[in-house]
């Protein structure tokens, strides 16, 4: 029987989903969206092949198997309660939202729903889990991005930081990935999933670089430990959403793609 998914948010992300599920590219029958902003959601969706409706959350939630939150983290909280009670499975986008409310992972685990995790705009988490069974020792993440994609973080404006201001490569926050998440909710799911993979966001450290110019997403991870080292590097293409590269977008839609196989690869 083929997976009905239920998209909750119109933005990059899940005009992208439903454009590749337009196109074929994920083998799924698409319940509908939900969305706070109708027009513009109704305008897109008449410009597909397919003819998918608009539903309110609850509605939605009731017609698909998989929900798929990419609706921002604000949103996170309320969707994972009213789907793992309406025991569906949930794919979060917005993975910096769980360390502020562990208390998702507990409900997912409770319920037995699946909560999907893509892996985002990051790269090498299956190396990361496949560390931590063993001893870490430390895993650190150094972020660059230009001030665009930066600019209104809780982080940057409670803290007066005039990113336009910049002339060179700044570094603006240095702490825990718990943090991070609070002070960048936009930016940096990928500091969550890093941690999350590995020794959890309180023991996990991250620097942001604000780089005036820079037309890419940078991300350097080093993680250490009885495995040995492992170092990786990312530039990440924005998408139209310079908070967001398009690598996020292609691993969300290879994870739908994977939710749905009985193949599966990597760890």
């Amino acid at each position: 029987m083929t997976t009905r998914i239920g998209i909750v948010g119109c933005g990059a992300i899940g005009k992208a989903i439903l454009k590749a599920a337009d196109n074929g590219l994920i083998n799924v029958d698409v319940a509908g969206v939900s969305t706070r902003t109708e027009a513009p959601a109704r305008e897109f969706l008449g410009s597909l092949q397919h003819t998918w409706p608009l539903m309110g959350q609850r509605e939605l939630i009731d017609a698909a198997d998989l929900i798929i939150e990419a609706a921002g983290g604000h949103a996170v909280p309320s969707i994972a309660a009213a789907t793992f009670d309406a025991r569906k499975d949930l794919m979060l986008i917005s993975i910096g939202a769980l360390v502020a409310h562990p208390e998702i992972m507990a409900r997912a685990r409770e319920t037995g729903c699946r909560l999907i995790m893509p892996s985002g705009a990051i790269i090498g988490l299956d190396g990361i889990k496949s560390a931590s069974v063993g001893q870490i020792d430390h895993v650190t993440m150094v972020s660059r991005k230009s001030p665009a994609a930066l600019d209104g973080a809780p982080h940057v404006v409670n803290n007066n930081i005039d990113l336009w201001s910049l002339t060179q490569e700044t570094e603006i926050f240095s702490g825990s990935a718990t943090d991070a998440c609070a002070g960048f909710p936009a930016n940096l799911n990928v500091s969550a999933a890093v941690s999350f993979a590995g020794i959890g966001p309180d023991r996990t450290t991250l620097k942001v670089i604000a780089v005036p110019g820079l037309q890419r997403n940078c991300h350097d991870i080093e993680v250490e430990g009885e495995f040995g080292l492992m170092r990786i590097h990312l530039e990440n293409i924005p998408s139209e959403n310079p908070k967001t590269g398009k690598l996020t977008a292609m691993s969300i839609i290879r994870t739908v793609q994977q939710a749905v196989d009985s193949v599966h690869l990597g760890t």
